[in-house]
């Protein structure tokens, strides 16, 4: 466990939506005096900062941060045939930025049902970009990785739809980011999960849930921190780090003393 990593996703801030009229440096800031080493951060906050890599990447040297991972999502939820050449150029796009850090891997949002149509012909098309994104990525030189979801209208909430999705996705190029808050309200067994598709697991969302599959502070909820932190370090393509998220009430109040709270939680399972 001694390579393990803690970092930690800009979604606190985000899901305020109109309540955060804070900057990027703002984020950057309270993440660093939380004390992580690593930031996960969105193509909604990353700002002006997303046109100009060099400045970012000095932005994060200066604060001793990391980017674990840039994440982005598609007002098409990735399933709307349509809008995937779009989706790709945005692929495209964030892939080339990522790849001026080292080590970091671009996210992917949850595939989402935004139309009527079969549910079939929706993860045909989620497969399809999610493939294509992942060769854009090995051209520029950064892994590519699926973050599923629980939230609204996601097509992949429970055990079938994850299975469903990774049987259509190329094994070896196509990652994920296993996220336990969403595994937990998908009502999934988390160890078999994580097991059987520990070969795409490159990072992990660290989240919790109480028993309703209502968002807690971590550690507070039915997460097994412990249990899963141990099962994904046996993933072979396991990057060690792992980013904490945090998306209940607390949170919505005051992100920073959130996520502040959840990297002294992390104590008692990593130094």
């Amino acid at each position: 466990m001694a390579d393990v990593r803690i970092g930690c996703q800009t979604f606190t801030w985000e899901m305020l939506g109109e309540g955060f009229n804070g900057r990027p440096d703002d984020l950057l800031d309270a993440i660093a005096a939380g004390g992580y080493g690593g930031i996960e951060i969105t193509d909604t906050m990353i700002g002006a900062y997303g046109s100009q890599p060099e400045a970012f990447a000095r932005a994060l040297d200066a604060r001793g941060l990391a980017l674990v991972a840039f994440t982005f999502s598609s007002a098409s939820g990735f399933t709307e045939i349509d809008e995937v050449e779009r989706d790709l150029e945005a692929a495209r796009r964030w892939a080339d930025f990522a790849a001026r850090f080292p080590g970091a891997v671009l996210s992917m949002g949850s595939a989402t049902v935004m139309s009527t149509g079969p549910r079939d012909e929706k993860f045909r098309i989620a497969a399809e970009v999610y493939n294509r994104a992942a060769e854009i990525g090995r051209v520029a030189g950064i892994e590519v990785a699926v973050h599923p979801s629980s939230h609204h209208d996601t097509l992949l909430f429970d055990r079938a739809d994850y299975d469903a999705l990774f049987k259509l996705l190329d094994p070896a190029s196509v990652g994920w980011v296993p996220d336990t808050g969403h595994i937990l309200r998908g009502g999934m067994d988390m160890l078999d999960t994580l097991r059987t598709h520990a070969a795409r697991i490159r990072y992990l969302h660290l989240k919790d849930v109480d028993a309703t599959g209502t968002w807690a502070m971590l550690g507070r909820g039915a997460c097994d921190v412990p249990a899963v932190i141990a099962e994904a370090a046996k993933a072979p393509g396991f990057n060690g780090w792992l980013v904490l998220e945090e998306e209940s009430e607390e949170a919505a109040s005051d992100p920073a003393r959130a996520v502040r709270t959840n990297r002294e939680t992390m104590r008692r399972f990593v130094s």
